[in-house]
């Protein structure tokens, strides 16, 4: 896998799993994240890092008391199965409650491709705001090659990236997320993120953080129970 520019990182896999069950009313399933191959940080972050979530895409509403961040790649396979099949229950379980708002971060490490959807993502942000960047961020997942030979391969170049967009938005506004993305207009927000995950430590994807602090846990229980807790200060 391509280093990043900045953080470095070197060539990583990573596998999940995810089970799912209904007891009564309440969906709960396990989160499995098992990182293989990952490069290791030479040091553990230690400090708690306050983090500015202005200007970042979430779902939920304002007022939510805690904010939940994924870190994810566009060109991970868990990230589009994790956006697929988990992110739907947190957002029943805890964003449409009020207890919080999910935010994404990006922490683009597998290829070129991973930071060109990244930086593009980050333009529609910009210029068409938040709802139509949940639109093509999940389109954009729902696209992902199945085959992971296309893992380390081209696929989200400026023109896929583009004809997908075309499906969430006039063609106006099109125009103007291309040339804001082509005026590198969204770099610096998209670095923005990268340097949280550098100092978070994220070390793959996806990643979850809780007010800044990073989920263990393997339950919807476990990261209730995380929440409530962040909730009141802890």
């Amino acid at each position: 896998m391509a280093k990043n520019n900045k953080n470095k990182k070197k060539e990583a896999k990573s596998s999940s799993a995810f089970i799912f069950w209904m007891i009564g009313l309440v969906a709960v399933f396990i989160l499995a994240f098992i990182f293989l191959g990952n490069h290791s940080k030479q040091q553990e972050k230690t400090t708690t890092t306050k983090i500015d979530y202005s200007n970042q895409p979430y779902l939920g509403k304002e007022s939510a008391p805690v904010s939940i961040i994924e870190f994810g790649d566009y060109k991970c396979p868990n990230c589009k199965n994790f956006t697929k099949d988990v992110v739907p229950i947190i957002q029943q379980e805890l964003v449409d409650t009020g207890k919080a708002k999910f935010y994404f971060m990006n922490d683009s490490f597998i290829n070129v491709d991973s930071t060109r959807s990244a930086k593009f993502a980050e333009s529609v942000f910009q210029e068409l705001g938040n709802d139509t960047f949940w639109k093509f961020h999940d389109l954009l997942y729902k696209k992902q090659p199945e085959d992971t030979k296309y893992e380390k391969m081209d696929v989200f170049t400026e023109a896929f990236l583009t004809d997908t967009l075309k499906e969430v938005a006039s063609a106006s506004d099109v125009d103007k997320v291309v040339k804001n993305f082509q005026s590198k207009k969204s770099d610096n927000a998209w670095q923005k993120d990268m340097d949280y995950a550098e100092t978070l430590g994220v070390t793959g994807t996806p990643t979850i953080y809780v007010n800044g602090k990073k989920f263990e846990g393997q339950t919807i229980d476990d990261l209730k129970d995380m929440v409530e807790k962040a909730s009141k200060g802890e």
